[in-house]
């Protein structure tokens, strides 16, 4: 292993530069809800087939993004679309 001497100003901006990138992935990692999903992965998600996505995307339940034919989805808007449609659990009667 080759030992490499910097001069002490190179190497605090070697540091500098290390803790910025640390910072971006690690802002870039904390909110999950602002990724996006294609299509593929959202039908795989959901369980649903390209049909029913298409209807959702036309009927306004789901929002969505198109690039050119590509079709992306919001986590933030998947968890919305859920949380609109949970049901609570129903009491047993005995």
């Amino acid at each position: 292993m080759e030992a490499v001497i910097l001069p002490k100003e190179q190497y605090q901006e070697l540091l500098k530069r290390m803790d910025e990138i640390k910072s971006v992935l690690t802002e870039k990692q904390k909110d999950p809800k602002d990724l996006f999903l294609d299509n593929q992965e959202f039908l795989q998600l959901m369980n649903i087939s390209k049909r029913t996505a298409q209807t959702w995307r036309d009927e306004g339940i789901i929002s969505f993004s198109q690039v050119g034919s590509k079709i992306y989805y919001r986590m933030s808007d998947v968890q919305k679309l859920l949380d609109s449609n949970y049901n609570q659990a129903f009491k047993k009667r005995k």
